[in-house]
């Protein structure tokens, strides 16, 4: 079996270019439906649900921890590590299944690290994320549109959010290089034919 995780910065297309590796290499595929999952369990709405566990309160989550997600769900002060025990139980679940798959996001690198995951992180210099951020606000409802102030506030906070996360979880930052075994930026790069080459990268890495 061969894991792929995907850490990136907000924006950097981190997403797109772990989907676009999945689609190359015809493996399977996991990001927001894990959310989604975690919704239908809980009875909250993923929006929800993401934000409820996007403050990635992981020191207070044992990793042996083994009790149900039905029991711990029962006490509404725990309702953040509930979410984060059962998050970190489906994608253990994921990789059980033997199968080959990416996985972005959601500190999936230091869960499965057990696997020995080919751990990546995509970066980009700010003006990228914030062009390519703009460019989806673009594709929505004017009503509904951030500007791009509010775009960059987002970006920063997101990320704060994430790097957090990686500190609480291994005790490193994202500048620490020794933490994955690919780093790309994907600024003024065709993320498509990025992939390729990430792709074939990754298979040579595997046979290493």
């Amino acid at each position: 079996m061969r894991i792929i995780t995907v850490s990136r910065q907000f924006g950097s297309g981190g997403r797109e270019l772990g989907k676009r590796l999945a689609e190359i290499l015809g493996w399977d595929y996991y990001d927001k439906g894990i959310l989604q999952q975690l919704s239908e369990e809980s009875g909250f709405n993923p929006e929800y649900v993401s934000t409820l566990i996007s403050g990635h309160e992981w020191r207070n989550v044992h990793l042996s921890y083994n009790n149900t997600f039905s029991s711990i769900l029962a006490f509404e002060p725990g309702m953040k590590t509930s979410l984060l025990v059962r998050q970190r139980e489906i994608i253990e679940d994921i990789a059980k299944a033997g199968n080959d798959f990416i996985i972005v996001g959601r500190d999936a690198d230091v869960i499965l690290r057990d696997y020995r995951p080919f751990r990546i992180f995509v970066c980009a210099d700010m003006d990228y994320r914030i062009d390519r951020c703009m460019n989806h606000e673009n594709k929505k409802d004017e009503k509904e549109r951030l500007s791009e102030k509010e775009v960059v506030r987002n970006i920063k906070k997101i990320d704060s959010s994430r790097a957090q996360s990686r500190e609480l979880v291994t005790g490193k930052s994202w500048a620490d290089s020794t933490c994955f075994d690919l780093t790309v930026n994907t600024g003024g790069r065709d993320i498509p034919k990025l992939a390729q080459a990430v792709a074939d990268y990754t298979l040579r890495w595997f046979e290493l």
